[in-house]
């Protein structure tokens, strides 16, 4: 640096520059002039090329309007599902209030996150996500057949790849959107995914109540089967026996057998006492004959099946010993009946009350929106397939009389432009080498070589 003072500046005098920044100056108007005679080159190169770029829009607007309408629609039926009430929200929503120690609040939300402890919205994405959810749409609907695959893995990801399930946070509310061709196909679909996600949870439930009424179903079935076997031994012994109260019906099958007995032995003894006075054909002792054929018959009424108007008392009913033996089968069969019969009655009980309580643990599925056929088409947009397709067209034209002019305007020596041309027409010359049948006749020397070996 100099040590002279610098000279100080006179008002209204113009400074000389120094070269270099004279030069400078000059080599920026210098790329700035031939900058703007570039555009105005390829502005008048587009203006002269504008009949291509014309035809070019036009075969663009015709391919894009033929792509457009050629795309199948695409229909959308969605359903909304609300998420189940707190007290229904089955074991998950039990376990976090135990682990958190309270049942509401942001807190408890919060906590939940952390976690890891997943609402029961989630747990219908799940489902509705699941592979038994897909397997039967797939097979009800033959999606097989409709998406045109052989294997139902890719069943699968075709019905996944047109349904769409989320999961709003703040409200839990369930979102299930099904895109088909056929809109009422889609909203079949989207039914029979609701459908089949009650009956899921309805079937698959772990719920205590869910297994306290299954134990309850297989014990009732038993006890039932139980109950039948006991009145059926219990019939099949009052059928042969006759017996319906053993004590009551014998006091008074006794006394109504001792009571024909003595009237019988009495009508038997004026019988004989009239025959030593009268003849068999009087009046008077037919008429004690017939009374006492009936009163055999009664006998034989009473003493029932095997016995005969010649049968003895004691062949007319049970001797006494018998009648405590056949009253202690009786009473045990009676009681075997009442204590089934209890058993049923409260397991019945026991029974209904578990159905309800189950009913109330399981998370039913409750449609806020159910899936309706849509009218409106989803899919293709034709209007923006048009457009979009119309300009990229505009612009591949700008872009081949852009780039014709750049390959036109590069000097022939350049090594850049000639190494292009060496390379199309390598590309020329294996496209011809393989139309004539060079690959063809070079795979046939290939394998007559390999055929004959080189001695």
């Amino acid at each position: 640096m100099s040590d002279l003072p610098a000279r100080p500046e006179t008002p209204g005098r113009v400074e000389p520059r120094e070269p270099d920044e004279l030069l400078i100056e000059a080599m920026d108007e210098q790329a700035l002039r031939e900058a703007r005679e570039r555009m105005a080159a390829r502005v008048r190169r587009l203006w002269d090329a504008r009949g291509l770029l014309v035809r070019i829009g036009l075969w663009g607007l015709a391919v894009a309007t033929a792509v457009a309408f050629l795309i199948p629609k695409r229909y959308e039926a969605t359903a909304r599902l609300m998420p189940p009430d707190a007290s229904s929200a089955g074991a998950l929503a039990g376990a976090a209030a135990a682990v958190l120690g309270q049942t509401a609040g942001p807190l408890a939300g919060l906590a939940s996150s952390a976690l890891g402890i997943k609402s029961t919205g989630a747990l219908f994405v799940g489902i509705l996500q699941s592979q038994t959810v897909q397997d039967a749409v797939i097979r009800k609907f033959d999606l097989q057949r409709v998406y045109h695959v052989r294997y139902l893995e890719d069943a699968r990801k075709e019905l996944a790849a047109h349904t769409d399930v989320s999961e709003d946070r703040q409200s839990g509310i369930v979102t299930l959107t099904v895109t088909d061709r056929d809109p009422r196909r889609a909203a079949a679909m989207a039914a029979e995914y609701v459908s089949q996600l009650n009956w899921v949870v309805s079937h698959l439930s772990t719920s205590a109540a869910r297994r306290e009424r299954i134990f309850l179903e297989q014990r009732l079935g038993e006890v039932q089967r139980e109950l039948e076997r006991a009145e059926r031994q219990f019939s099949e012994f009052s059928s042969q026996k006759g017996a319906i109260d053993i004590q009551t019906q014998g006091r008074a099958m006794v006394e109504a057998a001792a009571s024909l007995q003595g009237q019988l032995i009495a009508a038997q003894a004026q019988l004989e006492a009239l025959r030593q006075i009268y003849t068999d054909n009087n009046v008077r002792v037919r008429a004690l004959e017939a009374q006492v054929g009936r009163l055999r018959q009664e006998l034989v009424r009473l003493a029932g099946k095997g016995a005969s108007e010649t049968s003895t008392a004691s062949e007319l009913y049970p001797p006494l010993r018998q009648l405590p033996l056949l009253g202690v089968t009786y009473a045990d069969l009676l009681r075997q009946v009442r204590v089934q019969e209890a058993v049923y009655e409260t397991l019945t009980k026991e029974y209904e009350l578990a159905k309800v309580e189950e009913a109330r643990e399981i998370p039913t599925v409750k449609v806020l929106d159910q899936p309706v056929v849509p009218t409106k088409k989803s899919f293709p947009p034709r209007l923006l397939i048009i457009v979009l397709g119309t300009m990229l067209a505009g612009l591949l034209g700008v872009s081949w009389v852009l780039g014709q002019a750049a390959w036109e305007a590069t000097d022939p020596a350049d090594p850049r432009k000639q190494v292009a041309l060496a390379i199309w027409g390598d590309i020329r010359q294996g496209m011809a080498w393989t139309t004539n049948g060079g690959a063809r006749a070079a795979l046939l020397r290939l394998r007559e070589r390999f055929r004959r070996p080189e001695v």
